[in-house]
């Protein structure tokens, strides 16, 4: 099973903690506040990555602090020496963040698979692969929901079987984000958290005016319908 194939299985499969679900919502509507996304959003605009992804990067790398850089989560206004080494100084937080996108390994400027399972195995990438190649979940797309319980690399080469990541994973802030609105596989009531994202119904509850409706005049128009042949054959 490769990579790819391994994030879409657990994506359909994974659900919030519910236990960091007040958490997931509160960090997810600082991401996406106006100003913020704004901010998101002009470097998607220099780079072409989604804005979305750039916030859950900018999450987990800073903690959002926007004088670190996205790359690693060093101050941007100076050389950076922490992995990737040797990046700016820079004039702005977003000069830096484009740099990361463009410049740096995994060159998330340069992916074109945008699905869930695309964007989560570009950001798998982004943190290392070190999860991967133990066939284990990475925390940092997963902790805080069903598929991640675990197991950390507490510096590099170095892999903890017994510590658990207490950062909020990217796959559960996307979810809490509604940046992908609904799941083929489940039906819930509306704006209840499942696999893979928030169902459609909870974005568009006003669908309900016209569904209700239809349905009564569908049941009206097939009892009169099966009224009619039956009195036909009578």
């Amino acid at each position: 099973m490769t990579l790819l194939q391994a994030n879409e299985k657990r994506w359909n499969e994974v659900k919030i903690n519910p236990s960091r679900l007040d958490t997931f919502q509160h960090v997810a509507a600082r991401l996406t506040q106006s100003s913020a996304k704004a901010r998101y959003q002009a470097v998607e605009k220099r780079t072409g990555v989604p804005w979305w992804f750039i916030a859950v990067v900018h999450e987990r790398e800073a903690s959002q602090n926007w004088n670190a850089n996205i790359a690693q989560g060093d101050p941007y206004n100076r050389v950076s020496v922490h992995v990737p080494r040797g990046r700016g100084p820079f004039q702005s937080w977003e000069d830096a963040a484009v740099d990361a996108l463009v410049n740096c390994p995994p060159y998330a400027a340069r992916n074109t698979d945008w699905s869930p399972a695309g964007a989560l195995t570009m950001l798998e990438k982004y943190n290392g692969l070190g999860y991967a190649a133990k066939g284990l979940p990475s925390p940092y797309i997963w902790a805080g929901t069903n598929q991640y319980r675990s197991g950390k690399y507490v510096r590099d080469g170095v892999y903890d079987p017994n510590v658990v990541d207490t950062q909020l994973g990217c796959a559960g802030l996307l979810i809490a984000m509604k940046v992908f609105s609904s799941t083929p596989h489940e039906h819930v009531a509306a704006g209840t958290v499942v696999t893979g994202g928030v169902v459609a119904a909870s974005q568009y509850p006003h669908y309900a005016i016209y569904i209700i409706p239809a349905v009564v005049i569908a049941a009206i128009g097939l009892f009169l319908l099966i009224k009619y042949f039956k009195g036909k054959q009578t």
